[in-house]
C-alpha cells in the first residue's frame, strides 16, 4: 500500500513536470516577442549572400567566444559610483522638428543605443528602445534607470528604421507594434526581417542586408558593415540572425554607427572601403573581462574611432541600462579621457538633446559628473 502511494506520487509529479515543460515550449513558440524563424528558402538565400553563414548560423571572423572566464580584473576602472545612478538623470527637450537642410546632420540620443539620425533630409531611427525593460516580458528583466525624453507619439515620421541586431535592448517588440504606421522602410541584418513579419510589418517595407551590401535611398547610401557580436531572442536561436554596424553616406557627410561590437579587424576593413568618417557613434559600455569579444572597452572604442579616421566621436550604449558590473558612468569617463588624450573631438549630448554636426561644441558638457 505504501509503495502504491509512492508510485502514485511519482506519477503525479511526472505529469506536473510534463505539463510545465509543454507550457514552457508553447510559451517559447507562441509568445510574439520571441519573434519569427527563417524558412528553408530564407536559409538558402542567406547562404548565397553571406560568406559568414553556414549550417543555419552566422559567424564572426576568426575565433569567437561569448564568454571567456578569467580571474583577471579590469584595472582601468575610473569611476567609484554604483552600477546604477542614485540621482535622477536629466533629459533635454529634443529639437528634431526644426527644418533640416540637405547638407545638415543632426543626432538626438535617447539613451543606450537608441537615437534619431537626421541626414540628407531624412529621419533615420536606430535601435529604438522605449520600454521600461529590455525583456520579452514586462514584469522581469533589466529595468531602465533613465527615461526616454519623448514617447513614440512625439517622434516625427520615420523614413528609415535601422536595427543593428535582434537582442531585446535593441529590438523592442512593443515599439515596433506602436511605431510601424510611422515607418516608411526598415533596414535590418539578414534574418531580423522574420521577427518584423511575425509582428505584422509588411514584407514590402523591409530590406534585409548582408555584410558589405549597400542600398541607396534617395541620395543617401546605407551600408551594412561587420560587427563582432551575436544574436538571439530565445533559448535555441543564438546566431540565427545577423548583427551589423552601419554606414550612412551622402555627398556631404559620412557617419558610422557601431551597433554592439567587440574590437576587431573589421574597423580597418570598413576604413579601407569607405575612408575617413566625419562622425562615429561607438559601443563603449556593458563591457567585462569575462566577455571581451562581445563589447568594446572604452579605450578600444576610441581605437576604433581612430582606425575609422573619425573627426568626432560620440559614446553610445550607456546611460539607460546596467547590463554589466562596471560603474554606470565609467564607460563615458574613460571614453572621454582616452579620446581627449588622442586628440579626438568627443561629444557627449544629454539624453534628448538634439546635436547638429555643424555646432558640436555645444554638446561637450560633461553633464553626468554631479550625478552619484
Amino acid at each position: 500500500m505504501k509503495n502504491h502511494r509512492s508510485l502514485k506520487a511519482i506519477i503525479i509529479l511526472l505529469v506536473i513536470l510534463l505539463v510545465l515543460l509543454l507550457a514552457a515550449l508553447l510559451f517559447l513558440k507562441l509568445w510574439p516577442p520571441f519573434g519569427g524563424r527563417a524558412s528553408a528558402e530564407d536559409r538558402k538565400n542567406y547562404e548565397d549572400r553571406a560568406e559568414n553563414y553556414r549550417d543555419g548560423k552566422f559567424y564572426n571572423d576568426g575565433d569567437f567566444q561569448i564568454v571567456r572566464e578569467t580571474e583577471q580584473t579590469d584595472e582601468y576602472i575610473m569611476s567609484g559610483k554604483g552600477t546604477k545612478p542614485e540621482g535622477e538623470i536629466p533629459v533635454a527637450e529634443p529639437a528634431f522638428d526644426e527644418e533640416l537642410r540637405e547638407d545638415e546632420v543632426r543626432v538626438t540620443w535617447f539613451g543606450h543605443s537608441s537615437l534619431l539620425l537626421q541626414m540628407h533630409g531624412m529621419n533615420i531611427l536606430i535601435d529604438p528602445i522605449f520600454s521600461e525593460r529590455s525583456s520579452p516580458v514586462s514584469f522581469a528583466g533589466n529595468k531602465r534607470f533613465s527615461h526616454p525624453p519623448v514617447g513614440i507619439e512625439d517622434l516625427p515620421s520615420v523614413d528609415l528604421l535601422i536595427l543593428s541586431h535582434d537582442h531585446y535592448d535593441h529590438m523592442d517588440y512593443n515599439v515596433i507594434k506602436e511605431i510601424d504606421e510611422k515607418v516608411e522602410q526598415y533596414i535590418v541584418p539578414l534574418g531580423v526581417e522574420n521577427h518584423l513579419e511575425r509582428w505584422g510589418v509588411e514584407e514590402k517595407k523591409i530590406r534585409n542586408m548582408a555584410w558589405w551590401e549597400e542600398t541607396k535611398v534617395g541620395g543617401l547610401t546605407v551600408g551594412c558593415t561587420p560587427a563582432r557580436h551575436y544574436s538571439g531572442r530565445s533559448l535555441n536561436d543564438q546566431f540565427a540572425t545577423l548583427w551589423a554596424s552601419w554606414v550612412f553616406q551622402d555627398e556631404y557627410h559620412k557617419v558610422f554607427e557601431s551597433g554592439d561590437s567587440g574590437y576587431g579587424s573589421q574597423y580597418e576593413k570598413i576604413h579601407d572601403k569607405y575612408g575617413d568618417f566625419d562622425f562615429v557613434m561607438t559601443d563603449c559600455a556593458q563591457y567585462d573581462v569575462n566577455w571581451p569579444e562581445v563589447h568594446m572597452f572604452p579605450e578600444e572604442a576610441i581605437q576604433a574611432a581612430q582606425t575609422l579616421g573619425a573627426k568626432a566621436a560620440m559614446p553610445i550604449y550607456w546611460g539607460a541600462f546596467a547590463l554589466a558590473n562596471h560603474p554606470w558612468d565609467d564607460s563615458v569617463e574613460r571614453f572621454v579621457a582616452t579620446g581627449e588624450q588622442a586628440g579626438l573631438q568627443i561629444v557627449t549630448p544629454q539624453i534628448g538633446e538634439t546635436m547638429n554636426l555643424n555646432s558640436m561644441e555645444n554638446s561637450m558638457k560633461r553633464w553626468w559628473k554631479d550625478i552619484l
